[in-house]
């Protein structure tokens, strides 16, 4: 049988170790992660989409329950999508904060009569959608700047 193991030994006989210590140089100083702000924006969307049911108000408002579940998927995989290529689809942020004024206006565009709860409630997931869009988009068109900035030197 052939020997198959790996040998240890140092990692400056590496052949590519110079490019590793740039990339992790580069990873270093570009900032927090947009994973950190698109995962919460990621669970706004669920909430979004499922808060028909846990407010309770598919009985009195029909149309806003297709219409948050809706939104509330597309919101979600924007985030998942902007967090999947941060330096190609962090714009994508932008689309989640427009998503986020449009559930503000929603209960009385789409719904009929909304009260008070069902208000507050887009109200709230709106105005969070719109931060941490907002936060996303502005993180991510950082980071594509740097990538594009790094990718010069070479």
């Amino acid at each position: 049988m052939a020997n198959v193991s790996h040998q240890r030994g140092d990692m400056a006989s590496h052949p590519d170790v110079l490019e590793m210590r740039e990339q992790y140089a580069r990873s270093q100083q570009q900032g927090p992660n947009l994973g950190m702000l698109a995962a919460p924006l990621a669970l706004v969307g669920v909430f979004c989409a499922a808060s028909p049911w846990i407010l309770h108000f598919t009985g009195s408002q029909p149309p806003l329950v297709a219409h948050n579940l809706i939104v509330g998927a597309a919101i979600a995989a924007l985030a998942i999508c902007a967090a999947a290529s941060p330096t190609r689809m962090g714009a994508l942020g932008w689309a989640a904060a427009a998503l986020g004024v449009w559930m503000i206006i929603a209960p009385w565009v789409v719904g009929t009569g909304p009260d008070a709860g069902v208000i507050i409630a887009h109200i709230c997931i709106g105005a969070l959608a719109i931060c941490l869009g907002a936060a996303c988009a502005a993180l991510g068109m950082r980071k594509a700047k740097a990538a594009k900035k790094a990718s010069s030197r070479f």
